[in-house]
């Protein structure tokens, strides 16, 4: 009896043992288990990124709300005013973190003065732009929503070198040679592109060259600060009274032709608005006339396989609006032609998208 006792305590060891065994490993499982993802999942210290705490929410909630009195500091008292927009006056802006910003602000100063309408179209392009999201776009940062002041302000990235117009039409501009001009026509393309495949797509409501701003590096940065119809515009439609999408896919297409044109050859085109007074050049060119013979003489040099680029000009400035290609068959005809790929369209020199990169590798 004695020795069978024995025996079966000899039984029992390995098997407790064995059970101590597992749940230490399964504890220290668990604990490697919880260590990693509270590592992985902890918050991510704003000024790592080199942005303030407010901007650092763009990248990771979305739009944010921004301050008046914080955006008046950042604009020297909205006494740096750098330009006009479609809705007002245009100030650049410095947080305290050394980003700079370009602020868009509305010229209305009286609630009594903002229509209904307008407020639903100014949060519609707040929506609307806060859905593009591209490496060649003015990205939107955060907009300003206050009454007392009356307040409408949108927040935008801010490229430091002017616009494509003042490079261009100013003498006193940079110059910008042929294959720069081919980069920014090329970042014009992919920009777009990107945007007619959004769902719902989204074009673009005032493409001409003062709209395209120029990176430190001389890529172009598309800005649509306009939100709804200039008073120009005739829109009898009443659903498009209140749409911000007022000018069509096939509209840009077109525009983005008219834009080609004004890069090789230096000339300014109408608008999409005036079909029916357009450059003489333009005429010229559409009547027969080779695109070299037009060329900007300010361009030192350029492409033999200019004439292409020709054909897709005018292929984008057709008549009928069925008739022009889209955006990505522009994009993919002028790829093959320059040999300019979306990574080499990019902002070389961009802090608010290497502080995006760093926050979402480090999520």
């Amino acid at each position: 009896s004695s020795s069978s006792s024995s025996s079966s305590s000899s039984a029992i060891v390995p098997i407790i043992a064995g059970c101590v065994g597992g749940a230490v490993f399964l504890l220290l499982l668990a604990t490697g288990v919880f260590y990693l993802t509270r590592k992985a999942g902890k918050s991510v210290n704003p000024w790592r990124t080199g942005l303030s705490g407010q901007l650092q929410k763009v990248f990771v909630t979305g739009v944010p709300t921004l301050k008046r009195s914080e955006i008046e500091a950042a604009c020297e008292d909205f006494s740096n005013v750098i330009g006009s927009c479609p809705i007002g006056k245009l100030f650049k802006g410095t947080l305290s973190s050394g980003v700079e910003i370009a602020v868009a602000s509305i010229d209305t100063t009286s609630a009594k003065d903002w229509k209904n309408n307008t407020e639903i179209q100014f949060r519609k392009k707040i929506e609307m732009l806060s859905k593009i999201n591209h490496k060649n776009f003015v990205n939107l940062l955060g907009f300003c929503e206050e009454n007392e002041p009356f307040t409408r302000i949108l927040i935008f990235e801010y490229a430091p070198n002017g616009s494509l117009f003042e490079h261009l039409h100013d003498k006193e501009s940079e110059y910008l040679d042929w294959g720069m001009r081919l980069r920014i026509a090329m970042g014009l393309a992919y920009c777009l592109d990107h945007m007619h495949q959004l769902n719902p797509p989204v074009a673009h409501t005032n493409l001409v060259s003062s709209s395209l701003h120029l990176t430190e590096d001389y890529a172009v940065k598309v800005a649509d600060f306009s939100f709804g119809p200039s008073e120009e515009e005739t829109i009898t439609n009443a659903v498009r009274d209140t749409d911000v999408s007022v000018f069509s896919q096939e509209d840009n297409v077109y525009s983005f032709g008219l834009l080609l044109f004004e890069m090789i050859t230096g000339k300014l085109p109408e608008s999409v608005n005036k079909p029916d007074s357009v450059d003489t050049a333009l005429v010229d060119f559409l009547r027969g006339e080779a695109l070299a013979k037009l060329v900007d003489p300010a361009l030192e040099s350029y492409d033999e396989k200019i004439e292409n680029i020709g054909e897709v000009i005018k292929s984008c400035v057709r008549t009928d609006p069925k008739e022009r290609p889209t955006m990505r068959e522009v994009t993919g005809w002028l790829r093959e032609i320059t040999g300019v790929s979306p990574s080499d369209a990019t902002p070389k020199l961009s802090p608010l998208w290497w502080a995006e990169l760093e926050v979402l590798s480090a999520a």
